[in-house]
């Protein structure tokens, strides 16, 4: 028998495998040169650390955009562990700087955040509200209105990733139990989600990350964006029923009542908490102070193991924060000369328009979090900063509903349907997600301006 040549799927096997390998292996020469000049030709190392910073800061970026490295299994939080160690490895940031450059205020927010939604969900008080939402909801659109609502809604104060982890399955049961399609009601969660973050400090990560670098109060930032994440909210409803009319013309809905598992106690103890948080953010508390104080105290209980808790934690996603703080430290220390900075100026940032286009599409290029850490060091120096950060939050969030891949929420509710048998696809999220962004956007940029 002849030799068989290797089938099309093991071709790309190989070349992924062989980019891969490159990659790292260009990384790698890249950081063996920067440490090894300063011996070999001593007045070439600044040159040396900024070509390396320069090699580790892209690749780490464009891995980072597209979730891993061809041929290897590595994520996110892996990529950005690697290009932070090379960083420090190359000199272009000292150990102790970047010990110093994690911003801890950020890291601690979302741990005590991500404590506080584990004790909801593990209640049972989003199945609760679930099920109270679909004994109420009469006909379809009032229906979507409920669940665009409610994920909009606690996605603006307990971090908008989290939310969609819970809701997405919740909302496949109701509607596959009450016999609608599931596609639109979960478009519904994910734009939603994304949305009704923009309205605070604690909706998602990036808003998180502005927040500590900007200094602005909680309330004077909700007060700031929640108008625009209502109005997004009622938007998604409008746009959502009119790309999907033939499910809400349908008929009235026959009442359907999930069964529920709940903790009454464990359920009025999160939810408490839950407004506690909230309150001492509003009254002018430290962010991160008060969520991981109010996260701790709930450790302390009989009725749920601590190990329960720190399941529900992301960890990758601390992971990721911290390695990107390093890596972005670095890059500033090395790159950001002089010139670039009167380059980037050029630019006309302090135009809003201007300033939420490149948001937006920076955010869909490299992610929101990677992006706001890019235009960090430009916003600072902006005639109002204030201002600046507003716009970035605002762009850098709703620009995660333009296509499927846009954040993190869209792929975790994709991904929670896909175990049901319900297929989001691109096309399907993209004609509602791009105009809905494209407006958002603009009501977004437009009210901030007369603000």
């Amino acid at each position: 028998m002849g030799h068989r040549p290797p089938g099309a799927n093991q071709i790309r096997f190989s070349r992924s495998r062989l980019t891969g390998f490159a990659v790292v292996g260009l990384l790698l020469a890249l950081a063996i040169t920067a440490a090894a000049v300063p011996w070999i030709v001593p007045d070439r190392e600044e040159e040396a650390r900024r070509i390396a910073a320069l090699g580790i800061f892209v690749t780490s970026y464009l891995a980072l955009a597209i979730g891993k490295i061809p041929g290897l299994l590595i994520d996110r939080a892996g990529v950005a562990l690697v290009g932070a160690c090379l960083m420090v490895a190359t000199g272009a940031i000292p150990l102790e700087e970047a010990y110093r450059a994690v911003d801890l205020n950020t890291i601690t927010l979302l741990l005590g955040m991500m404590i506080v939604v584990a004790n909801l969900r593990l209640s049972g008080f989003f199945a609760l509200a679930t099920a109270w939402l679909a004994g109420r909801a009469r006909r379809p659109l009032i229906l979507l209105t409920f669940i665009v609502l409610a994920s909009g809604v606690f996605s603006a104060f307990l971090v908008n990733d989290a939310i969609c982890l819970v809701m997405a399955p919740l909302v496949l049961e109701l509607t596959i139990g009450l016999g609608r399609k599931p596609l639109p009601y979960l478009l519904g969660v994910a734009l939603a989600s994304n949305i009704g973050s923009t309205a605070t400090i604690t909706g998602n990560p990036q808003n998180m990350l502005i927040g500590s670098f900007s200094g602005l109060p909680y309330a004077a930032f909700a007060t700031a964006l929640a108008p625009v994440a209502l109005s997004g909210l009622l938007l998604t409803i409008v746009l959502v029923a009119l790309l999907h009319r033939a499910e809400f013309r349908a008929a009235p809905l026959q009442p359907h009542l999930p069964r529920v598992r709940s903790n009454p106690v464990l359920v009025v103890r999160s939810l408490l908490a839950t407004l506690a948080v909230i309150a001492l953010f509003f009254a002018g508390q430290p962010p991160a102070k008060a969520a991981i104080v109010v996260g701790a105290l709930l450790l302390l209980t009989r009725r749920v193991k601590s190990a329960r808790i720190y399941a529900e934690i992301d960890w990758s996603l601390l992971l990721m924060f911290t390695g990107l703080f390093i890596i972005v430290a670095g890059a500033e220390r090395v790159l950001l000369t002089p010139q670039v900075i009167d380059s980037v100026g050029q630019m006309h940032l302090s135009s809003p328009p201007v300033l939420s286009a490149l948001t937006a599409m920076l955010s869909n290029l490299v992610s929101n979090v990677p992006a706001v850490l890019l235009l960090k060091p430009f916003i600072g120096a902006l005639p109002d900063p204030d201002n600046g950060w507003l716009l970035v939050a605002m762009a850098s969030t709703l620009a995660g509903n333009f296509t499927l891949l846009g954040s993190i929420a869209n792929l975790i509710v994709a991904e929670k349907a896909a175990r049901r048998g319900v297929v989001i696809g691109f096309w399907a999220h993209f004609r509602v997600g791009a105009p809905l962004t494209v407006l958002t956007l603009i009501l977004g940029t437009v009210w901030l301006m007369g603000k």
